[in-house]
């Protein structure tokens, strides 16, 4: 059991991350080109400014542990939007010039796996919402 927490807790840093350095770079590379790519694929603009929230905040509370099924449940739509919409025409491996969406699908994998299973070790939830069995037996 504490080999399974210590997994999902190495998944849950390590996507929450990952999303977070992107949602940065995102910012730091100049939202606006973000949101004119966004444009070009036919998406709002101001959908790129979403995106790069919903992975710094959603990256800080997977770190954390806060809220992680419903982050990682929101980071699984996002790797499902992200692939069908700019990815799958590229391939799995990309065409030489962009990257397919291998990582996509990883960082979708892995966001899945937490919906299903969640993480509570070092995990700011279960600080906060934790009831012993105890007490969960009483009411």
């Amino acid at each position: 059991m504490i080999k399974n927490e210590i997994g999902a807790l190495i998944l849950r840093v390590t996507l929450g991350a990952l999303f977070f350095i992107h949602g940065v770079v995102k910012f730091q590379g100049g939202i606006e080109n973000t949101a004119g790519w966004f444009e070009s694929l036919g998406l709002p603009g101001v959908m790129a400014y979403g995106v790069a929230l919903l992975e710094i905040i959603g990256g800080i509370l997977l770190i954390v542990g806060l809220a992680t099924r419903l982050v990682a449940a929101l980071f699984a739509l996002l790797m499902i939007g992200a692939t069908l919409k700019a990815k799958l025409a590229i391939g799995l491996l990309g065409n030489g010039q962009m990257a397919g969406y291998e990582l996509d699908l990883a960082f979708l994998v892995i966001a899945v796996y937490l919906v299903i299973n969640g993480s509570k070790l070092f995990s700011l939830s279960k600080l906060l919402f934790h009831r012993d069995s105890a007490n969960a037996k009483a009411l």
